[in-house]
């Protein structure tokens, strides 16, 4: 057999060219996997490649991401959205460069009920920009808050790549998504002060004054009770896990019932919807499934062709500083991701990654929680984050030059925000620590 070098780069790199044709994740890896196979192992190991998919495509913790899945489908399906952009614009009030903060507060919320920075980013794009832009908002700016408040969806659980990574890294579900909600305030928090910092810089930046009609303390409080629903699904995902009381595939299933309660509420439950909401969450879950269960094997033939003990031998060996070799883990995937698709790299370096902090004693929840932000930030990041295109589809009139221009302020809030949450780790481990 070939020395475990020549079979990793060579794997790594026909894998990355797949994925550069265009071509769906998992084929790319069922081939990698099926040709790997029967060059170490002959037609024998595929009796290997039977079980290691039954196993992987039977855990029970992956039964949160279709329900996850489906739980956005139905609020974004039904149109409840609107009325929690309705209640949020209202509570935000008469303030300088109000659409701004309402860009990156209803991308939060939208980001703690349905987890998908695509849909959040295509949403705010076809509903709020356009209103932004005819109320003299900057363009370049207005653009950043969606693309930045997009950004935060994988983050804030519920999160679907939380629930990869956690899977694929033997790291717990639960706290990974718990991790999520310190950084993803953080994030949230410094969008909104550059936004006000560059309004005091550039008062051209946002119009002085705003049509908005004087808010009675009585819409207030009904925006407020409008909240509540909204509220309730969010504690059901991820208060229940908090507490205690839920695993995080029992949480998805009560945000389910809460997402088509809400939806009852609203009297915008139908069949239509349902079987619209319900045919898009099983297409997608049964793509990510496969996608699972190709990675798993692909980290199986890493072990079997000695990658990973190579690794952690090499890991070992080194002199290097922890937090120089911190950097390069992060500085690795942060330039991929700028040309390879984020979920695909995502499926390569965790297998090769999971002994490196083993090695380096780093938190595993605090690391991988970093990582899931490295990860997220290739969405927005030229030349091909896929939230970018998103939005540049649902708002044809806006260039992909300004697009791009426009993520980079974003782009280095979020690197911000990953340096604090090296320099100060609590702000991930300290909820996922009421956990244990």
């Amino acid at each position: 057999m070939a020395d475990w070098w020549v079979v990793l780069s060579s794997g790594l790199t026909l894998l990355v060219a797949l994925f550069l044709t265009g071509m769906p994740i998992f084929i790319g890896f069922l081939v990698i996997i099926i040709g790997g196979v029967l060059f170490m192992m002959g037609s024998a190991g595929f009796g290997m490649v039977v079980n290691s998919m039954y196993d992987t495509a039977t855990t029970a913790s992956l039964g949160s991401i279709p329900l996850f899945i489906l739980l956005g489908e139905i609020l974004f399906r039904s149109g409840c959205v609107q009325v929690l952009m309705d209640s949020i614009d209202k509570l935000v009030g008469r303030i300088r460069g109000r659409q701004y903060v309402l860009s990156i507060a209803l991308a939060t919320v939208l980001g703690a009920l349905s987890g998908s920075s695509m849909a959040v980013g295509a949403m705010m794009g076809r509903s709020l920009l356009p209103a932004m832009l005819e109320k003299k908002y900057d363009l370049r700016l207005s653009v950043g808050t969606i693309l930045g408040g997009a950004c935060l969806a994988p983050i804030i659980p519920p999160s679907i790549l939380a629930i990869i990574i956690g899977t694929l890294a033997d790291v717990s579900i639960a706290s990974l998504l718990i991790g999520g909600v310190g950084p993803g305030l953080l994030l949230a928090a410094l969008y909104v002060i550059a936004c006000f910092v560059k309004i005091r810089l550039d008062p051209t930046l946002a119009p002085e004054t705003e049509a908005l009609g004087k808010v009675s303390a009585g819409e207030k409080w009904r925006a407020a009770f409008g909240l509540l629903p909204f509220s309730l699904i969010i504690f059901m995902v991820v208060g229940l896990i908090m507490l205690g009381i839920a695993t995080p595939s029992e949480s998805a299933a009560t945000g389910v019932v809460g997402g088509l309660l809400t939806a009852a509420y609203y009297r915008k439950l139908n069949l239509r919807m349902l079987y619209a909401s319900f045919g898009e969450a099983a297409a997608l879950s049964a793509v990510i499934l496969l996608i699972l269960v190709s990675a798993v094997m692909f980290t199986q033939l890493l072990a079997f062709t000695g990658a990973i003990s190579a690794v952690i031998h090499i890991v070992t060996s080194l002199d290097a500083n922890i937090w120089l070799m911190l950097f390069l883990m992060m500085f690795l995937p942060f330039v991929l991701c700028m040309f390879i698709d984020q979920i695909g790299l995502m499926l390569i370096l965790i297998p090769i990654y999971v002994p490196m902090i083993r090695v380096l004693d780093f938190d595993p929840v605090w690391f991988w929680v970093l990582f899931l932000i490295n990860i997220t930030l290739g969405a927005i990041t030229p030349p091909f984050g896929y939230v970018m295109f998103a939005l540049k589809a649902a708002a044809a009139n806006v260039s992909i030059k300004e697009i791009f221009a426009a993520s980079w302020l974003f782009v280095g809030l979020t690197l911000l925000g990953m340096l604090l949450i090296v320099l100060f780790p609590p702000i991930v481990t300290y909820l996922p620590g009421l956990l244990r």
